[in-house]
């Protein structure tokens, strides 16, 4: 069984020391990690100094048995999902950028280019802080992203990396331990709440809602879900 836990040996902070007081970027491997991981701190920032969410790739494969959503169909579907979380943590589709890259195959694509689109993106919105999935999640479109966040900042003076875990969050128990050495920072969801749990609702067809010919197909369960609306949200600078 998963999990999601954070010692008391987290250190609380307000949401200003992880915005750094400028616009962030947010780099989601597939439409939905924006929610999971780092809703409660969209909200505030669509609220305060403003964000941006970068979306890798285009979600495609979540449902490979599915007849009734081929790939293009359900790409489609998820983008128009990403857009309504956006808007439901306060943000616009202006806020949402698409790569659209094929899930699952985002290391085979030119992450040259990847990596120049996100730094110019970066620069134009005045972002200080870059937030991308931890590189001790297993899946490879999330350690993908976390190598091109690093290569991003290498080119724009001034952006820190900040890492937050997904599913090593779930499906790791040693995660909290592997992590200490990084001092790693908790954000209390508190008053985004209900905001963050309505962005992950919107993620419909990776709740089960609307793919019904794929049983195989992923589907976030309830406890999932509650595990990461009602626990911290955890950050920490990325190793340069």
């Amino acid at each position: 069984m998963g999990h999601v836990l954070t010692p008391p040996v987290l250190a609380m902070v307000a949401p200003d020391a992880l915005t750094g007081g400028a616009p962030i970027v947010v780099l989601a491997p597939h439409p939905d990690d924006e929610s999971l991981g780092c809703g409660a701190l969209l909200a505030h920032a669509f609220a305060q100094d403003g964000a941006q969410v970068i979306c890798m790739t285009d979600g495609s494969a979540s449902h490979p048995g599915s007849r009734d959503f081929p790939p293009a169909r359900l790409a489609a579907v998820r983008r128009q999902e990403l857009l309504c979380a956006v808007a439901r943590l306060g943000g616009a589709s202006k806020d949402v950028t698409w790569l659209g890259h094929p899930d699952g195959w985002l290391g085979a694509q030119d992450q040259g280019a990847i990596v120049a689109s996100i730094a110019e993106i970066c620069r134009a919105r005045g972002a200080r802080h870059l937030f991308a999935p931890a590189p001790q999640d297993h899946h490879e479109d999330h350690r993908s992203t976390a190598r091109i966040a690093g290569r991003v900042a290498a080119k724009v003076p001034g952006v820190t990396v900040f890492s937050y875990p997904l599913w090593s969050r779930w499906d790791d128990p040693d995660l909290m331990s592997r992590i200490l050495c990084h001092g790693p920072l908790a954000l209390d969801p508190g008053p985004w709440r209900d905001a963050k749990r309505a962005a992950i609702d919107a993620h419909a067809t990776q709740l089960g809602r609307v793919v019904r010919d794929d049983p195989t197909g992923f589907t976030m369960s309830a406890e999932f879900v509650d595990a990461f609306v009602e626990a911290p949200e955890i950050y920490w600078r990325a190793p340069v």
